[in-house]
């Protein structure tokens, strides 16, 4: 198995993010225009294990392989890429982060959501994920934002 940070000790990359990303001390982290704060930690011990996101009352559950896998697919990609963050019900942007996380052609071969109709906005919250743990850039405008694997 290869290591990730977020494997060993919980620890972040960057000395600004508060948490270690576990249930008893999650991420506290921004969406990208930093319009919204939420928290996110990882749970291995879930079945299936799995990326937790809290965002007020609301809680959003995605395959916990989705940090691995985002970060593979981004490498490869090898540029920026948009987000496209979207709800569920709406069509994803071709060619935007949020798209791959709904494909059948990504490592899942579908949603990395696990629980319809809290599915979506994978273009949301794992840029920010990705960002804290050191894997990648993610431009923080009001809009149109893109990340690339670092």
């Amino acid at each position: 198995m290869s290591y990730w940070p977020w494997q060993g000790g919980g620890m972040s990359n960057h000395d600004d993010v508060e948490g270690t990303g576990t249930p008893q001390d999650p991420w506290q982290l921004t969406t990208p225009p930093g319009t919204s704060r939420f928290e996110a930690y990882r749970d291995p011990e879930a079945d299936p294990p799995a990326l937790v996101v809290q965002v007020g009352k609301t809680q959003l559950r995605y395959h916990l392989s989705c940090i691995e896998d985002l970060h593979a697919m981004l490498t490869a990609h090898g540029d920026w890429m948009p987000l496209g963050n979207a709800d569920e019900q709406k069509e994803a942007a071709p060619g935007t982060v949020e798209a791959w996380g709904r494909s059948s052609d990504n490592p899942v071969g579908g949603w990395y959501g696990f629980k319809k109709g809290l599915r979506g906005r994978f273009g949301t919250y794992l840029p920010p994920v990705l960002e804290a743990l050191g894997l990648a850039e993610v431009e923080h405008g009001p809009r149109n934002n893109r990340m690339r694997a670092i």
